[in-house]
């Protein structure tokens, strides 16, 4: 009996809707799924295309980095994904991706103001852009201290990964998260739509300003607030 075949499946699902979203294309991209109680996560394969993937091709890794349960390499990003079901706390699932719009913006450097409800709904502050990595941390361990930058990222601007479940990574790309690793890759998505948005907003009006904060909190707390009414109930 797999006792990892259930997270080799949500692994699995997440990962293809890489490409069914168009967040990627070839192998550029990668999902991983986490089991707080077996302390393991469940990630793509390195340099494997998605329509060669099945549940069997993810492979389980511990959170010391660990290789326990494959004959495959597993995705090169592991190492960042290690650092951030390490340090926030509820994730579930982590999704990487190489999305056009989401990548502009890393490359540009560049947060992601608050220009519109569709931004708000998903997040109530600017979408933070981490610093570029300085040589010796390339040096080091360069998908480790991807981690570490953006967890560095979200300490130094208090912002709260519960809450901003995305974030782009200087000259590189976007990393998003959720409690699912469904959820992950549907704030890849959102985050894709809102970078283009953003660029289109940018390309009519240089000096856009950002939503007045009144119209802000009001579209995050009727999503997430503790009074909200977004949805169905049960």
């Amino acid at each position: 009996m797999d006792i990892y075949k259930s997270l080799k499946e949500e692994a699995y699902e997440a990962n293809i809707e890489i490409p069914r979203r168009n967040l990627a294309i070839y192998t550029w991209g990668n999902v991983s799924a986490f089991d707080p109680e077996k302390s393991v996560f469940a990630i793509k394969p390195s340099g494997v295309v998605y329509e060669k993937l099945c549940p069997d091709s993810m492979v389980i890794v511990d959170l010391d980095g660990r290789v326990v349960d494959s004959k495959l390499n597993p995705s090169s990003d592991t190492e960042t994904h290690r650092v951030l079901y390490r340090e926030f706390s509820g994730i579930r699932g982590i999704t990487h991706t190489h999305s056009v719009y989401a990548v502009a913006w890393a490359q540009a450097r560049l947060p992601v103001p608050v220009f519109g409800t569709t931004h708000a709904d998903h997040g109530a502050e600017e979408i933070p852009c981490t610093p570029i990595m300085g040589k010796e941390a390339v040096q080091n361990n360069y998908e480790l201290e991807t981690g570490n930058l953006i967890v560095e990222t979200f300490q130094k601007s208090n912002i709260n990964p519960a809450e901003m479940c995305m974030v782009l990574v200087a000259g590189h790309g976007p990393f998003t998260w959720g409690k699912t690793a469904a959820q992950s890759v549907y704030h890849a998505a959102v985050l894709e739509e809102v970078c283009k948005m953003a660029h289109l907003t940018l390309s009519l009006k240089a000096q856009t300003e950002s939503l007045p904060e009144h119209i802000i909190r009001k579209h995050w707390e009727r999503k997430h607030g503790k009074n909200a009414y977004y949805g169905q109930k049960g």
